[in-house]
């Protein structure tokens, strides 16, 4: 089975927390704060690999969460960063942020990454947190959370040649004449279901990559069939080799079924629509209407098409054929088909938070409040005092007054609620 798609969730590892801790020797009676800071969560990184064909693996999987950092320990020994989660991938699969609806990252060379989310820092030890006033601090800070983000994965295949034609023209049985490809042939329709790349060797310096895409049928564009799964992987092809039947012994006109995919191709995506073409009248070894052969021949000349007349079964015309293809691609740039876009994030000075009303308490939320809780000793007054001083500082309290908070009135935090003394 062929897999092109995947979607599913990554979330990055979060940080350890910082450490409260108080070095303790013998003879040493206030040996000092030596609480240590969390590490550093894991990353999720997506690796590009030549080996993978298909995005099977992932096609079932929900959800991909990166390890945490470890928490920060005493003598000032800092918590070990979580490694990575390694996501494997092959090259040329596209990464896609689901909630803003761009391509973020397009994975096309053997071994290249990418960072998809990155893990949370490790919170502060309480040694970080000793000034010459506050000598013993009873308080760290946590570590920050990971990052999570739903990604949309689709692999286009990596190929210089794309072979174009309906079901059952000879797409098969060409790319295994030229190449090692081993694709599945026989007298049906649909035969190809999934897409063949193999290497046409001309001589020991001269080889390109071809790819038997699948076979399009009218209304693949409205995806139609496996229309769109189909069309997908020409778009990464510099030239397409489009075949046709010139035998007719299925019925087949070859003139129709060349407009017929063609128009497919171009309400699909114009760029694919203007894509370098050469014809391949295949079956020419087969009983045949020479009359209408030579029809489309000339017609396909007359449009600037280059034409060659070949049998892919008995190898007639084909070197011809690929000697063409090579020197054409000698004119074809190779050029990167999607743009990788950087997704700004609203950038806002500050902690953030919000403040809000509900059955008469006032809710204060927002990452770094929960964080600022979370690291919080509400039992050591020097702790709680740190606390209340951070409160005022990021404009905590200035909103509450603003929003009309009156003395004796509930303030929740979180898990932690009190009544607001001015």
């Amino acid at each position: 089975m062929f897999v092109d798609t995947a979607k599913f969730l990554v979330e990055s590892g979060s940080g350890g927390n910082g450490a409260v801790s108080f070095h303790r020797e013998k003879y040493v009676a206030a040996g000092g704060p030596d609480g240590g800071d969390g590490g550093n969560g894991g990353n999720i990184v997506f690796v590009a690999d030549s080996q993978l064909a298909t995005l099977m693996d992932l096609k079932y999987r929900k959800k991909y969460k990166a390890a945490d950092g470890e928490n920060g320990k005493a003598a000032n020994c800092r918590g070990k960063n979580a490694e990575d989660t390694l996501i494997r991938v092959p090259c040329g699969t596209i990464i896609k942020d689901v909630k803003h609806g761009k391509i973020i990252a397009d994975l096309t060379e053997d071994g290249q990454r990418f960072i998809a989310a990155r893990g949370g820092n490790g919170g502060f030890g309480n040694k970080r947190f000793a000034t010459p006033t506050r000598q013993t601090p009873k308080f760290a800070k946590a570590g920050m959370k990971g990052v999570q983000r739903e990604v949309q994965l689709e692999l286009k295949l990596i190929a210089d040649v794309g072979l174009l034609g309906f079901p059952n023209v000879g797409k098969s049985t060409l790319i295994s004449s030229v190449s090692k490809a081993a694709p599945k042939i026989a007298n049906y329709h649909f035969t190809t279901l999934q897409p063949n790349l193999g290497v046409v060797k001309l001589d020991d310096e001269r080889s390109f990559v071809m790819a038997d895409i699948p076979g399009i049928i009218e209304g693949a564009s409205e995806g139609v069939g496996l229309g769109h799964d189909f069309l997908r992987h020409v778009e990464r092809t510099r030239l397409l080799i489009h075949v046709v039947d010139a035998s007719g012994v299925e019925g087949r006109d070859a003139l129709e079924d060349f407009e017929t995919i063609h128009e497919e191709l171009k309400r699909y995506s114009a760029v694919l629509a203007e894509k370098k073409q050469i014809i391949a009248a295949n079956k020419i070894d087969l009983g045949m209407n020479l009359e209408q052969k030579d029809a489309f021949v000339q017609e396909m000349k007359q449009r600037g098409y280059q034409v060659f007349e070949i049998s892919a079964a008995t190898g007639q015309g084909v070197r011809e054929l690929m000697e063409a293809a090579y020197r054409m691609l000698q004119t074809i740039p190779k050029e990167e088909i999607h743009q990788v876009e950087e997704i700004e994030e609203e950038v806002q000075e500050g902690p953030q938070f919000t403040v809000s009303r509900e059955d008469g308490v006032f809710l204060v939320e927002g990452e770094y409040i929960e964080r600022l809780v979370m690291s919080t000793n509400f039992d050591d007054h020097e702790s709680f005092g740190y606390f209340q001083n951070m409160l005022r500082k990021i404009g905590v309290i200035d909103e509450l007054e603003r929003q009309g908070v009156q003395e004796g009135e509930l303030v929740q935090l979180y898990e932690i609620e009190f009544e607001y003394m001015r």
